[in-house]
């Protein structure tokens, strides 16, 4: 006790953000489980600085912060040895892999090799939130090159100097990285991809969720944990799922990996057929919105989404058009929810829900402030990254922070508990229930849509076992028989830091 009480002092004394970080990282390396008592028992003021914002500023000086290797390093130079490669890291009984290539960090871009701090934060999110045990955890960064000029000038730069590798090369590496993995954990290791570009995200994660136990965060993490969100938020709104109309703006990972779970989750609902419920939503890609006309020169994971409509330019016009009640940023792009355009949604709507997700913070849609203020009180606002509490005509209004801890570690420890063998979406959709039901009333008085992160070890064993009882029910578990009791099954094989007394 005495011991963490001062680390925690002493990091409250670094004024700077990355300061914070370095010191958790050197923790982490000296003392893991005092580092990860210190993150359990002070999650809402630690996930910050070990997660985003603050990660994404430790990738982009990665080179010059960095000290010893946390994660294990894949080069191109490696292709043919991948096994071996493997067969290096020290701990045998890995359950989660999160790989990265690097490409698409945040809302960052192409940070090459120092992506790594992605996987490492996320891995000790999947410890200290969801139980799984440091040791069975690896974070992979898969060095391919970078196109990023910048890192390719960088005498600290740590990765290969070299353009990225693409096509053939790329996916063959690929290939046998994936092959691998299998061949040196089994069918049950959960591999999760992180932050890898559109055109790979895609093609990777239909590649491989027919062969092997694969999540991608970016596209299924968020959109499961905004999901939730919604879910949540028809206390507040009113009305179902289905009676709202969602636009979002960025049409990327983020963006379509969210519109296709919510019409998935309507069709469950209604008994709607998929292609009907996808009309309720509408996309604004950096073009303009997404409609039929525009069909012959769109990317196919955007296609879904092109209705019938004219062609609109503008956000603001689109939001005029469409006249949403529920408004999505995922541009990756900073200031685009101007006071314009969230003055429009306020006009159309006694309570707008506007979500500014992009991280980290310097690139949200708009600000909490900036949301309360323009609609004078009345919007439900979250957000990728976190924001303080604003005050607003004497009410404490409280943003709720669509964060991806909430969902992936509760929902890889529930397919390691049961022994999923492949993801379904039926999964996500458990775990969005799941947390959505975690919201209080308490909660919503707040504004909230999300509750405080404070119990997430509880909301995450909640969300392991509603998850763990779709892979049963859908007969994907190999851990049988299943348990009787999921929620305490969960909790006892959820990995804490153990502290011996010496008096």
């Amino acid at each position: 006790m005495t011991q963490e009480k001062k680390l925690m002092q002493n990091l409250r004394q670094y004024e700077v953000p990355l300061h914070r970080y370095i010191a958790m990282m050197d923790l982490q390396e000296r003392n893991e489980g005092l580092f990860y008592k210190l993150l359990i028992d002070n999650v809402e003021e630690l996930l910050p600085v070990v997660y985003t914002p603050t990660v994404g500023e430790a990738c982009q000086k990665y080179g010059s912060i960095f000290r010893h290797p946390q994660g294990l390093y894949i080069s191109l130079k490696e292709k043919g040895k991948i096994l071996e490669v493997l067969k290096n890291w020290p701990q045998r009984g890995i359950q989660v892999i999160v790989v990265t290539d690097g490409e698409r960090i945040l809302g960052l871009g192409d940070l090459g090799c120092q992506g790594m701090g992605i996987p490492v934060g996320k891995l000790s999110l999947y410890t200290a939130l969801g139980g799984v045990p440091p040791s069975a955890c690896l974070p992979i960064t898969i060095d391919v090159g970078t196109n990023n000029e910048k890192l390719l000038n960088d005498e600290f730069y740590i990765g290969l100097k070299q353009r990225r590798a693409t096509g053939q090369e790329y996916a063959e590496l690929l290939e046998e990285f994936m092959t691998a993995v299998k061949q040196n954990y089994g069918e049950k290791v959960l591999v999760q991809f992180e932050d890898f570009a559109n055109h790979n995200a895609f093609e990777l994660l239909s590649k491989y969720s027919k062969t092997h136990l694969v999540f991608n965060d970016d596209i299924q993490g968020t959109a499961s944990v905004v999901l939730a969100g919604l879910i949540a938020s028809l206390k507040l709104l009113g009305g179902t799922l289905g009676d709202h109309t969602f636009l979002f703006l960025g049409a990327g990972e983020a963006g379509t990996g969210i519109a296709e779970l919510i019409a998935l989750e309507i069709s469950k609902k209604t008994g709607a057929p998929l292609e009907e419920a996808r009309r309720k939503i509408w996309l604004v890609d950096s073009k303009g919105l997404i409609v039929k006309s525009r069909l012959g020169s769109l990317q196919h994971f955007k296609q879904p989404w092109a209705h019938d409509h004219e062609p609109i330019k503008q956000l603001v016009d689109a939001v005029k058009a469409i006249k949403p009640t529920v408004l999505i940023g995922t541009s990756g792009v900073g200031k685009q929810f101007t006071k314009d355009v969230v003055e429009t949604m306020a006009s159309l709507n006694e309570k707008p829900l506007i979500l500014a997700l992009s991280n980290p913070t310097s690139q949200a849609e708009c600000t909490a402030e900036e949301a309360y203020t323009w609609t004078k009180g009345r919007a439900i606002f979250g957000s990728g990254s976190p924001f303080d509490p604003v005050e607003y005509e004497n009410k404490l209004l409280v943003p709720g922070q669509a964060n991806n801890a909430y969902i992936s570690p509760g929902f890889g420890l529930g397919l390691i508990m049961a022994g999923a063998i492949r993801v379904h979406d039926d999964m996500l959709l458990a775990a969005s229930e799941a947390l959505a039901m975690q919201v209080s009333e308490e909660h919503y008085a707040k504004g909230l849509i999300y509750p405080p992160f404070t119990n997430i070890r509880k909301i995450s064993a909640d969300i392991a076992a509603k998850v763990a009882a779709k892979v049963y029910e859908l007969g994907l578990a190999s851990n049988l028989p299943r348990p009787k009791d999921l929620v305490k099954y969960a909790e006892s094989c959820m990995y804490s830091p153990r502290y011996r007394s010496y008096r």
